[in-house]
Formats: C-alpha cells, structure tokens, sequence
C-alpha cells in the first residue's frame, strides 16, 4: 500500500496489526465519481457505504410539497452512508448525491462484514455512528429552537468548507429556511464586520 494512502487518514495504522490493516485496505475500492450521479439513490437497498477523499456530496428528500430538503452535506474524510439501509437492508428514504466531481472508497456489505471480526474496525465504525447520531440530534434541535442566524453562524464555523462551495439553495434548505432569508442573513453578517 502506498505509504499516504487516504485511509490511514481514517484508520490510524497504530491501532492494528499490520496484516489487519492491510486487509482493510484491500476491501475498499477506489471511485470517481461526477457531479451530479448518485452513491446511494431513493428506494433502492444501500450495497455500499463510502469514505469521500475529495469533494462534496450531499442526503435530501423530497418533501410533500416536491421541494428538494438538503438533510446533511459530506466533505473530506466524512463517512456517505444511509446507515439503516445498509445494515437493515431497506429501501433508502433519500438520496444521496455528489455535489461536485469526488473522489470515493467505497466497500460493499458483504466485505465490510469480513472486517467486522477487527476489534478496531470496529471502534472506528461505532465512533462513526455515534458521532453521526449526535450531530443529527444537533441538528434536529438547532432547526427547532435556534434562530435562523445562529443555525447559518454555527454551519459556517464547523463546516466553512461547505458555505464556500455548496449552492446556496441546498444550504437554505439544510438550514430550513428560504434563499431570501439566507441572502438577507449572508447581508447582515457582511454589513456588521
């Protein structure tokens, strides 16, 4: 394996034994993938879940109305994964998207299973999925009782990657609020500094 091969950015190599690591390495499958095509689609069964190297994806729905609702956005080193879909083996309630040109390593469930017995594996995946949970929970809450303000503030410290490179539209969206309100707040920030 190449010696700075994007997963050691992810599995820290000191934490298994060296034929361990190696056999992570070789059940993940590298992937282009171009703007616009889909990683996991809606009502189909998630055979895949994806590390993204580079670029920006994003999970929406399509809301009663037929608007398109941003869910979450994915950046570098984030974890693209519908996790009920891929374990349960349900039908995916949303879609899941590249934003831009990315690039992917992708395992399937039957591979990701051969890992599982990896007591490391599998620390890396339950951090994976509590911190996933914690910063859904995070976001459920800001949408119900922070301000509009606060809700873009707080994305555009965490996340300053996503405001510079994600269409306004989608970000309105994820922030539950409409592209007039987003213009009028982006204004005010800028008007204050």
């Amino acid at each position: 394996m190449t010696e700075n091969h994007f997963l050691k950015t992810i599995f820290n190599e000191d934490n298994f034994k060296p034929e361990d690591f190696e056999l992570i390495l070789s059940q993940y499958k590298r992937l282009e993938v171009k703007r616009n095509d889909f990683l996991i689609d809606y009502d189909t069964t998630a055979n895949f879940y994806y590390f993204l190297e580079s670029g920006f994806a994003r999970s929406y729905v399509i809301d009663l109305e037929g608007n398109d609702i941003t869910t979450k956005f994915f950046s570098s080193s984030d974890i693209v994964i519908d996790w009920h879909s891929y374990f349960m083996k349900t039908k995916c309630r949303e879609h899941f998207q590249a934003i831009s040109n990315c690039v992917v390593w992708k395992i399937s469930f039957d591979n990701f299973m051969k890992l599982f017995s990896i007591e490391a594996f599998r620390e890396v995946g339950r951090t994976r999925l509590v911190n996933g949970f914690f910063e859904l929970k995070n976001h459920s809450v800001s949408i119900i009782a922070d301000a509009a303000k606060d809700r873009y503030l707080y994305l555009l410290k965490t996340k300053p990657d996503i405001i510079q490179n994600v269409p306004l539209k989608q970000i309105a969206t994820y922030l539950g609020i409409t592209d007039t309100s987003l213009s009028r707040i982006r204004k005010e920030i800028s008007d204050n500094k």
